[in-house]
């Protein structure tokens, strides 16, 4: 499956109001990403940061849940998943090229 075949894929499964699609899918975003960070902050505090499987199989539901709102904010902004993960690929790789990879500035 492409990124742009799962984001179509994941418009059928997008229930929330489409006057607040923008602002839905950012929080969703945001709050689905603090679950994965919570996650690996868990294992942390309760296990020194060893992932068991149980731990890795529940990160990786919460990434696809993370995948699910980038697809679509995408789609909610007109905007090709495939598109923006080559356009990023070009960005890192660009820059690891001129060997700009670290330090900071979208710009760079």
């Amino acid at each position: 499956m492409t990124l742009d075949e799962y984001q179509d894929n994941c418009i059928t499964t997008a229930i929330y109001p489409p006057e607040v699609g923008i602002i839905y899918t950012s929080l969703g975003l945001c709050s689905e990403a603090g679950e994965v960070a919570d996650k690996i902050k868990k294992s942390i505090r309760d296990k020194e940061g060893d992932l068991d499987q149980a731990d890795l199989d529940g990160i990786a539901k919460e990434l696809g849940d993370v995948l699910w709102y980038v697809a679509t904010m995408a789609n909610e902004l007109d905007l090709s998943l495939g598109e923006i993960a080559q356009k990023n690929l070009d960005k890192l790789r660009s820059r690891a090229e001129r060997e700009v990879l670290t330090g900071s500035g979208d710009d760079r």
